[in-house]
C-alpha cells in the first residue's frame, strides 16, 4: 500500500483547549513572548520538543505496574540494565534521571579548564555542561551543515580533517573525548554515517581519546542508516546500532526521546575505574546506582521504549509523518533543512526573514508568529539559543544559522494535526514580511534561551 498509516491504536485520549488568537495575544505578552514560560494548557499543538512528550503503549504501561521501588537492589534496575547491554553493548549502565544529568557526570570528572570537547555539533546542555566546568565546546560539522538548502545524506557527520587538525593544534592531551550526537540535532535531526562514526573512532585511537555517543536518537540514526548507506539495507536497525555503539567507548543518552520515556536517562562506559568515579558521583547528586533518581516504574517503561523504538514499522510511520510536514511546506516555497531529519522539521528563518537582522533574532520571531497564529509552540534554535560574547569586546556574536524547530512527538499527534500545522505555517508565510523582530530585556547567564524575556521591536 502507498499510504502509510500509523502502525497503533488510540486507547485513551487528552482534550485540547482551543485558544482564541486574542487569549494567545494575551498568553505571549504574560511570558515575554518565550514560548517556554507559556503553560500547556494554553498550547494547541506543542512542537517545542520531543524530549519526554512522547505517548507510552500498553506494554509500557502494564510495565509499570511491576516497577520494584526498592531503594538498593531494584529489580526494575536488573530489567532495564539487560536491554540496555543488549542493545547498546556496553560494561557499565547508570542510570540518571535525564541525559543532561549524564553529561553532567560525564563532563565532571573528565573536563577541567583548558580542556577542548569536539563534536560534530553540541546541543545546548551538552554545550552548557561542558562550559560550567571551564572546559570549551568545539564543533566540527562538515560544511554541507551550514547550508539548510543543500541536500547531503548525512549532513550530521563530523569533519574528519578538522578533526585530526585539531587535535594536532593543540595536543592530544587537552582533549579528554571526542563526542558525536546521532542524530546530530542543532543543525537538522540529520543523521551520522557508519563511515564517518568508523573514521572518527580510527583518529580517536590514534591518539588515544576516548569516542562518546550523544545516543538519544539512536534509532533514527540507525534506520537512516539503513535507508541510505551502502551495504545497510538488508541489517535490521537493532544489528546497526548494535555496529554504531561498537566503535564507542561509552555514550550519555536521554531516554525520553529515543527510549519513549517521559523521563530518564543513562551513562554508559567500558572504563571500570571511570565508572566507579561516576556512580560515586551519582550517589552524591542523584541517587544509589540501581535507581540513579528515577523511580521503579520509570525504569521499566524505559526497558520496553528501548525496544519500541527498534520496531521498523514505527520507525517507517516516524519518517514518513516528519517528511510529509516538511515536503508540503517546501513546496509552497517555505525553506526549510534538506533532507528532513527523522525527529523534526527545521524551517530555515534566516531566509524566510531576510529582512529582520540576526541580533534581532529571526527565528524567535517566526516561533511566537507561528503560536500568534494558531497555538503552535516551537522552539528557536538561532542566535537566542547558541549566541556568544566576545571576550574582548563583549558584543554578541550570532549563530551560524537561524532555525525554527518542529519537533513531532512520539505517537502523539496524527496526519490531521500535522495537516493544521502545515496550514499555519504557511498562513504566516504569505505574510511573512509584516513579521518584526525582538530585543531580550531579561536573560540568564546559562541557557538563556530557557527563561530570557523578550520584547518586540
Amino acid at each position: 500500500m502507498k499510504t502509510i498509516i500509523e502502525p497503533f491504536r488510540i486507547k485513551v485520549v487528552e482534550p485540547i483547549r482551543m485558544t482564541t488568537r486574542e487569549e494567545r495575544e494575551r498568553y505571549l505578552r504574560e511570558a515575554g513572548y518565550n514560548l517556554f514560560l507559556i503553560k500547556s494548557e494554553h498550547v494547541i499543538i506543542d512542537l517545542l520538543t520531543d524530549s519526554g512528550t512522547a505517548a507510552m503503549s500498553s506494554e509500557q504501561w502494564a510495565a509499570m505496574m511491576r516497577g520494584d521501588e526498592s531503594y538498593a537492589g531494584s529489580a526494575s534496575f536488573y530489567r532495564f540494565e539487560a536491554v540496555v547491554r543488549e542493545i547498546f553493548g556496553f560494561k557499565h549502565v547508570i542510570p540518571t534521571h535525564q541525559g543532561r544529568a549524564a553529561e553532567r557526570i560525564l563532563f565532571s570528572i573528565l573536563c577541567r579548564p583548558g580542556h577542548i570537547v569536539p563534536s560534530n555539533t553540541h546541543f545546548d546542555t551538552t554545550r552548557a555542561n561542558i562550559e560550567y566546568v571551564g572546559a570549551e565546546a568545539v564543533d566540527l560539522p562538515i560544511p554541507e551543515f551550514y547550508k539548510p538548502s543543500v541536500y547531503h545524506p548525512f549532513k550530521g557527520n563530523m569533519d574528519t580533517e578538522a578533526l585530526r587538525a585539531l587535535i594536532r593544534r593543540v595536543g592530544p592531551e587537552r582533549i579528554p573525548l571526542v563526542m558525536l550526537t546521532v542524530t546530530n540535532n542543532s543543525g537538522g535531526g540529520q543523521p551520522v554515517s557508519m563511515a564517518n562514526i568508523r573514521e572518527v573512532k580510527a583518529i580517536c585511537a590514534e591518539y588515544g581519546i576516548p569516542l562518546y555517543l550523544d545516543a538519544c536518537r539512536f534509532a533514527e540514526n540507525a534506520y537512516f542508516i539503513k535507508l541510505r548507506e551502502e551495504g545497510y539495507a538488508e541489517k535490521s536497525v537493532r544489528e546497526i546500532a548494535r555496529e554504531m555503539f561498537s566503535y564507542a567507548d561509552g555514550c550519555t543518552m536521554s531516554a525520553k526521546k529515543d527510549g519513549l520515556a517521559n523521563i530518564g536517562g543513562f551513562l554508559c562506559t567500558n572504563d571500570d575505574r571511570l565508572a566507579q568515579q561516576e556512580k560515586n558521583l551519582l550517589i552524591l547528586t542523584e541517587g544509589f546506582p540501581t535507581y540513579g533518581g528515577l523511580a521503579g516504574r520509570d525504569l521499566e517503561a524505559i526497558a520496553v521504549g528501548l525496544q519500541e523504538v527498534l520496531d521498523e514499522d514505527y520507525l517507517q510511520y516516524r519518517f514518513a509523518s516528519t517528511r510529509y510536514l516538511g515536503r508540503h511546506i517546501a513546496e509552497a516555497g517555505v525553506p526549510i533543512v534538506q533532507p528532513p531529519g527523522g525527529h523534526a522539521i527545521y524551517i530555515d528563518a534566516g531566509a524566510m526573514l531576510p529582512h529582520i537582522p540576526p541580533l534581532q533574532y529571526p527565528a524567535q520571531a517566526l516561533a511566537v508568529e507561528l503560536y500568534r497564529e494558531a497555538g503552535i509552540r516551537s522552539v528557536e534554535i538561532g542566535s537566542v539559543m547558541f549566541g556568544k560574547r566576545d571576550p574582548q569586546t563583549g558584543e554578541e556574536i550570532p549563530a551560524p544559522m537561524e532555525l525554527v524547530r518542529l519537533a513531532i512527538p512520539r505517537r502523539v499527534y496524527t496526519q490531521s494535526h500535522i495537516d493544521y500545522v502545515i496550514e499555519a505555517i504557511l498562513e504566516v508565510y504569505k505574510r511573512r514580511e509584516t513579521i518584526r523582530g525582538y530585543r531580550i530585556v531579561w536573560q540568564a547567564p546559562f541557557l538563556r534561551h530557557f527563561t530570557a524575556r523578550f520584547e518586540p521591536l
